[in-house]
């Protein structure tokens, strides 16, 4: 494993009973880096953020985070790690029924002997850092959506993490929120060191505050770069994707038996 990578992902295949979603899957991510995992919808992201985590075993290959292979991994280790990632929800899902400051300090509570005199302290930094300090006393029914992604962001990094993974985290955002949360995961990496992956449709957004881009289609890596070289990419579905192209190797229309005229009768 190279010395400043946090995860390596080496020839990585996984199946659903006879259904392959990944095949000989290479990937590194750099300690204090922004990685994007980018693809259609069903090309394997998901599935690939659910093995960094440990929810999924490889079929063949090796997830290898700080040094350790995660399939190998006891219950005991597997929990220890997880302790050292933070995951963002898409939609953030926050407990709706505990207000921002417990949602913030669950964690703290859950994985630490912190006195909560301490825990208050270090909640409202992390409310501070997302701007949010003063909705501690606030239920997240009572937030937009663009400030409880704040919030889940906040508890994100609540026990300061190694490795953050986002899954779709500007999904359902407006324009300004979108920008907000994008800038937010790139400042907020910086300051803890840490290194991010974030899974998503959002292209534009995540060229901006990324460092590395993997593209995924068809379950194999056609596109991998830093942002400048991916939206240079000559690669047909990479530039159809990039630039929000109709049609393309992804085409408009679904494959038919029959053409449109024949399906109407009409003949010459």
């Amino acid at each position: 494993m190279s010395e400043q990578a946090l995860v390596e992902i080496r020839d990585v295949n996984f199946s659903y009973d006879q259904r392959p979603v990944l095949n000989g899957i290479n990937m590194s991510f750099g300690k204090g880096k922004v990685i994007a995992v980018m693809g259609g919808s069903g090309c394997g992201k998901t599935t690939l953020f659910r093995l960094i985590g440990g929810a999924l075993r490889p079929n063949r290959g090796e997830v290898r985070i700080d040094g350790k292979v995660i399939h190998e991994l006891g219950d005991r280790g597997l929990y220890e790690m997880r302790r050292k990632m933070g995951v963002l929800f898409q939609f953030g899902a926050l407990f709706t029924d505990m207000s921002v400051f417990d949602n913030v300090a669950f964690q703290m509570r859950e994985h630490t002997d912190l006195p909560e005199e301490i825990i208050h302290d270090l909640v409202m930094m992390k409310l501070h850092a997302v701007g949010l300090r003063g909705t501690h006393d606030l239920m997240p029914a009572e937030l937009s959506g663009g400030m409880a992604r704040r919030v889940a962001l906040a508890r994100t990094i609540a026990l300061d993490p190694m490795l953050i993974l986002y899954d779709e985290p500007f999904a359902g955002l407006d324009p300004i929120s979108l920008s907000v949360v994008g800038q937010l995961i790139r400042k907020l990496n910086d300051a803890l060191g840490t290194t991010s992956v974030v899974v998503t449709h959002d292209v534009q957004e995540s060229l901006k505050i990324v460092d590395y881009v993997y593209f995924i289609s068809d379950g194999v890596i056609r596109a991998e770069g830093t942002p400048d070289e991916i939206r240079a990419s000559n690669d047909p579905f990479v530039h159809q994707f990039v630039h929000g192209e109709v049609d393309g190797p992804l085409p408009f229309h679904y494959p038919a038996a029959k053409t449109y005229a024949q399906d109407m009768g009409v003949t010459d």
